[in-house]
């Protein structure tokens, strides 16, 4: 229980931080597509500008979502649930946080794929790939780039999917000690 207690601190605390800068996210939105319009109107369009409102946002919400998760903000459906008692609501949430990191699992596991694919790696093993990159047994090849008319590179948005994940995973664990600990003592 004290180990459970003790990842709890960690991953709420690095997510809390991780949360509470990625607030600020909106108003870098609102500042580049901002730019957007004024570049449109009185200037010449900037290709980059959309893209990068695309990019900032995955980013905003992907690094967010963990933040979320902790502070319960997240949509549920509240039909019942409000007028459980704390114990049933632990019982509920344990099963239904089981389904999130089981989904989460898939969700890490597909965008480590398309992380290996924007580095150049074309086979299916992308453990091996981050392996290899590591130990120098593997190096990074032609860089996946954007088909649009700026072409930046993807791999930035994707490792910032993968940190966002893997965030996201870790924080949904920690919510399960949380419903465990509950139900074994009565509170956290």
């Amino acid at each position: 229980m004290n180990w459970m207690r003790a990842y709890i601190r960690f991953v709420d605390a690095v997510n809390y931080r991780i949360g509470r800068v990625m607030m600020y996210g909106i108003v870098v939105m609102i500042g580049i597509l901002l730019w957007s319009s004024i570049s449109k109107t009185f200037f010449l369009p900037s290709l980059w500008t959309l893209e990068i409102a695309q990019f900032a946002l995955v980013a905003y919400y992907i690094m967010g979502g963990p933040y979320s998760i902790q502070m319960g903000s997240n949509v549920r459906m509240d039909l019942f649930y409000h007028e459980w008692s704390d114990m049933r609501k632990a019982q509920v949430d344990a099963i239904t946080v089981l389904l999130l990191i089981f989904y989460l699992g898939i969700l890490l596991y597909g965008c480590m794929n398309s992380l290996a694919y924007s580095l150049g790696h074309y086979q299916g093993d992308s453990f091996g790939f981050f392996a290899g990159l590591l130990t120098g047994s593997e190096e990074i090849g032609r860089l996946e780039r954007s088909p649009t008319a700026w072409r930046p590179y993807l791999w930035p948005v994707k490792t910032i999917m993968l940190a966002g994940f893997t965030l996201m995973l870790l924080q949904a664990i920690s919510e399960l000690f949380k419903d465990i600990i509950k139900l074994r003592s009565g509170s956290i």
